[in-house]
């Protein structure tokens, strides 16, 4: 007698990868939305044969899951989603935004000493020479939303230059410049002051494209001397101490939220 066809709704047992469409997410990636570790880290325990899913030791990362139904259990203990966590870091220069540097630099992980934290990722990114303003969360819906350039998020900066610039300057770089096809726009771009042969502009971006502010400065053969994120949205830097981080209060939450 032929199989019969599974009932509709049925779900594929635990451990084996769903068929047709694609269903939840990778474990590797569920286990970082879990908080668990980076997505590179997970891929590490997956591989190690350290990750069940549904009882069965699984080694493929990318195993689809439901974070809503399957079990997982990393070295014998289930893994349940962490309290979610929204930080405010004062940013240093020197230090790079990520978790595990290959080249062995400081990174902002550094700052966050002191602090009972789960997993926490930036969100979004300051170069090393960089400053100021940097968000860190486990919360990867909120994380995406910040980060998803349709929300036109404003992001403030104040750079010091080494130049001063006179208003046919300022129009230039309002202007814009296009470099290897790609196109590099400001919001805004205000003289803040000036003194010597150095002076400081504070420039507003709604997107974030890499070295976005430097490449454009320089495609008019300015230097910068400093670049420090004041603002992302609504939220300010405030007097936060540099190299430190602290819980976000309800009240700057709102302030990201629209």
């Amino acid at each position: 007698m032929a199989a019969r066809p599974p009932p509709p709704n049925s779900r594929p047992p635990a451990g084996k990868p769903h068929t047709g469409k694609q269903l939840g997410v990778s474990l590797n990636r569920a286990l970082s939305k879990l908080g668990l570790c980076s997505r590179t880290q997970t891929e590490l325990l997956i591989a190690e044969g350290r990750v069940r899913v549904g009882g069965k030791v699984v080694r493929n990362a990318a195993l689809r899951v439901d974070l809503n139904r399957d079990r997982i259990v990393v070295d014998d203990r289930p893994v349940v989603a962490e309290r979610k966590v929204y930080l405010i870091l004062n940013k240093p220069r020197g230090l790079v935004t990520t978790r595990d540097d290959p080249q062995q630099r400081d990174t902002v992980y550094a700052c966050l000493g002191g602090l009972d934290l789960p997993f926490v990722s930036p969100v979004g990114r300051l170069d090393k020479a960089s400053e100021g303003l940097l968000l860190m969360t486990n919360d990867t819906q909120f994380a995406n939303r910040l980060m998803d350039p349709a929300s036109h998020l404003p992001k403030t900066y104040h750079v010091q230059i080494g130049t001063v610039p006179d208003a046919a300057m300022l129009e230039r770089l309002r202007a814009g410049v296009t470099i290897d096809g790609e196109t590099l726009t400001t919001n805004a771009i205000e003289l803040l002051r000036s003194g010597g042969r150095t002076a400081w502009l504070e420039i507003v971006l709604d997107e974030g494209r890499n070295r976005h502010i430097r490449r454009l400065l320089a495609a008019h053969d300015i230097e910068v001397l400093r670049l420090i994120r004041i603002a992302i949205g609504r939220l300010p830097l405030g007097d936060l101490a540099k190299g430190t981080a602290r819980h976000l209060t309800p009240e700057e939450l709102a302030l990201l939220a629209g």
